[in-house]
């Protein structure tokens, strides 16, 4: 894979403790909604056991100008430098990799299943497909505590208005009720599910975020029917 040094450009807050990092777009550079990268800091004034580089999915679309990768800010010397280094630092970027990528078989709904930071491949494709307006069905689940955490949710909200075959289903999943909140509430199972696609059979389904999450709703879909061949899964450990 060819490696490409590019310059951090923004980082700006979407949601509560997650950080967006904007990157600049080098020249030819092509992937698919759904791929990652690996980013690597140049020589950082410290590091630590887990080293200067680290895997992203990419969260932009392929036709936005900039790449953007979306993270949890958990305290290690990788993230406390991306998160203080001036704006136009350099980093090196390698990739594309990985075969979680959007299906173009506008006969087969896609069902997208995110929790926490696995929002950021399926916010490429959901931006992608309104772009291309890519007519095959798409739904996509969203569980987090409370609104506040959410990454990219009131622009998967508003993407319905660009998208007339995409639905966005946000659900709630604290024990407390929340004030102001009028979407779903609760885990995803398979009742949720039927309510928005009936027979279970028949979409592809895409699940991406931590291993107990990825594991549990592979289990539940399996248990429904669905075949394996049809369930494609990305987890995201440590964020």
């Amino acid at each position: 894979m060819p490696t490409y040094t590019v310059k951090l450009n923004d980082r700006k807050p979407v949601a509560d403790g997650t950080t967006a990092f904007h990157f600049e777009k080098p020249s030819g550079f092509m992937y698919k909604p759904g791929q990652f990268i690996e980013l690597t800091a140049i020589n950082p004034e410290e590091t630590d056991a887990e080293g200067n580089t680290r895997a992203f999915s990419l969260a932009s679309a392929p036709s936005e100008d900039f790449l953007m990768v979306t993270t949890r800010m958990r305290d290690t010397a990788f993230k406390r430098y991306c998160g203080k280094t001036p704006l136009g630092t350099p980093f090196k970027i390698e990739g594309p990799f990985g075969d979680l990528t959007l299906h173009r078989n506008v006969a087969r709904t896609g069902l997208f299943l995110a929790g926490g930071i696995g929002i950021t491949p399926f916010r490429s494709m959901a931006v992608q497909a309104a772009r291309e307006k890519i007519s095959a069905p798409a739904v996509l689940v969203f569980p987090k505590p409370a609104p506040v955490g959410a990454p990219f949710l009131d622009e998967m909200q508003a993407l319905e208005k660009q998208n007339s075959n995409y639905t966005f289903v946000a659900t709630m999943t604290a024990k407390e009720p929340l004030e102001g909140w009028r979407g779903e509430t609760g885990y995803i199972d398979r009742e949720m599910l039927s309510c928005y696609l009936g027979n279970l059979n028949g979409p592809l389904y895409y699940v991406a975020g931590p291993p107990g999450m990825v594991g549990g709703l592979r289990q539940m879909l399996i248990a429904a029917g669905v075949s394996e061949d049809d369930i494609r899964a990305e987890e995201f450990a440590g964020y």
